[in-house]
């Protein structure tokens, strides 16, 4: 061999194990809006750049949000929400408006680093019953012509997050997609492939746990377990490798093995449930992270981890749904004021708090001590109609708290909403305002935040979604 082709073989080979090295897993957040107190869009993205997160997936395109995101640098999922897919499905001059107005506007120098649009969110859940999956596809065929007519094709890559619950198997080697699915899903995987979209999905542990009792607690984190799932040769000891696995083999049998992926959503809530605290959260989140960053893979995938990861979530959303659980409300690692909840080292250090939050006076709506409270059951109801009182649920950080703590903590929740308004705390004399922090050991009693906007009606959908919760004898609806 010659010393002029060895060299150029040893700069090849350089060459290929450069490019191999620096294809590692990002760690990226979803940035919810969905809240009661909302910090300014301004003093997110600075909590987003002081803790040297790089990667944010948003769930609409909303206009401030996007302008607070301009000069960042932070690359940017921006979302379609799942109820504007029928007329993008129909309309392809409706789809040039929305890239025109959404992407094209800040894709400019200096202004948002917009790398995906996220067509739907989970459209294909089964809770859904089929409303949006005929829209899917042809929404995306007019979004991609609009984006060529824009010459963003090339930079901005759609694609379609996915719950877990598209694919199924009793073990990760024989998964495949939904038979309902399986027609739409290979249309949707050759699209995306074919445009150089990866494959999106969501990954939850903590639902796999929280919805079946027999299911086993120490296979929802990394730190081993005693019930490994045995499937051939391969051993999974924890539910995210059994769970990316299955969906490898469902992407396999439509003869997309070699699909990059990305982990939309993932993460452990912190309230509002049984097993959802802040121990556990952490030691998930953790675990996680320790994960993405070893850049180990799966048995079905060894040594190739997903592209990117992004935590569920940045901060709490206290105007969420709570229709799938009162733990809904309480995914972040950032409560709503942009205070880490636990230590996390997301590879850049420890979490830091938002700066320059600013807070209400410090001082809280209380049930008055002095008065009989056996007529409260309606102001109660008022109050829990407004504020989030999923805490005080059998499971939350705050259940344990009494009858005329569960009530003071009511009022508190609606006084803060109302910007302290001191009429917001009369409820016929039933109330008072203390300036001593009500809170009691991990239920903390929230001053709000007068930053951002307040906003507690809105959900994702734009409809209200109300649900009966018991609380020690006492009713009340949550919206």
């Amino acid at each position: 061999m010659t010393s002029t082709l060895f060299s150029m073989i040893t700069v090849l080979l350089f060459c290929v194990f450069a490019v191999v090295e620096v294809v590692e897993s990002g760690i990226g957040v979803n940035w919810g809006t969905v809240a009661l107190h909302k910090l300014s869009p301004e003093t997110v993205v600075d909590l987003l750049k002081d803790n040297k997160i790089e990667k944010v997936k948003l769930f609409d395109a909303d206009p401030d949000v996007l302008k607070a995101l301009m000069g960042s640098g932070i690359e940017v999922m921006v979302g379609i929400p799942n109820e504007m897919l029928a007329v993008l499905s129909s309309s392809a001059s409706v789809a040039d408006l929305w890239v025109s107005q959404n992407v094209s506007r800040y894709m400019v120098k200096g202004g948002v680093n917009i790398k995906y649009v996220a067509v739907g969110n989970e459209p294909f859940l089964t809770s859904y019953s089929g409303q949006y999956q005929s829209y899917v596809f042809p929404a995306l065929t007019n979004l991609q012509q609009s984006l060529a007519k824009g010459n963003l094709a090339g930079m901005v890559k759609l694609v379609v997050p996915c719950n877990a619950d598209a694919y199924e198997s009793s073990l990760p080697s024989q998964g495949a997609f939904r038979p309902e699915l399986a027609q739409i899903m290979m249309q949707i995987v050759s699209f995306l492939s074919s445009n150089g979209s990866p494959f999106v999905v969501n990954i939850y542990p903590f639902l796999s746990l929280y919805g079946n009792s027999d299911f086993p607690q120490d296979y929802a984190f990394f730190e081993g377990t005693t019930h490994p799932v045995v499937d051939g040769p391969n051993v999974y000891y924890n539910a995210y490798d059994g769970n990316f696995d299955t969906l490898l083999a469902a992407l396999s049998k439509i003869g997309y093995g070699h699909m990059p992926i990305v982990i939309g959503e993932i993460g452990w809530p912190t309230d509002g449930a049984l097993g959802a605290n802040l121990s556990a959260a952490r030691l998930f989140n953790k675990g996680l992270v320790n994960r993405v960053l070893s850049n180990k893979g799966t048995p079905l995938r060894p040594g190739v981890p997903p592209m990117d990861v992004y935590l569920f979530s940045l901060l709490d959303e206290g105007a969420k749904s709570v229709l799938p659980g009162n733990f809904e409300r309480h995914w972040g690692i950032f409560s709503f004021d942009g205070q880490a909840k636990y230590s996390l080292n997301l590879g850049n250090g420890l979490l830091k708090n938002a700066k320059d939050v600013h807070y209400l006076p410090s001082r809280w709506c209380v049930a008055n001590p002095t008065r009989d409270l056996s007529a409260v059951a309606n102001h109660f109801k008022l109050a829990c109609s407004f504020a989030d009182c999923t805490t005080l649920n059998y499971g939350g950080s705050c259940n344990g708290i009494g009858e005329k703590g569960n009530i003071s903590y009511a009022f508190n929740g609606y006084y803060q909403l109302q910007k302290q308004n001191p009429r917001t705390c009369e409820f016929d004399g039933l109330g008072i305002v203390t300036f001593r922090d009500p809170s009691v050991g991990d239920c903390r009693f929230l001053v709000g935040v007068t930053d951002g906007k307040s906003s507690g009606f809105r959900l994702n959908s734009g409809r209200i979604v109300s649900s009966l919760i018991i609380f020690g004898g006492i009713f009340t609806v949550v919206v």
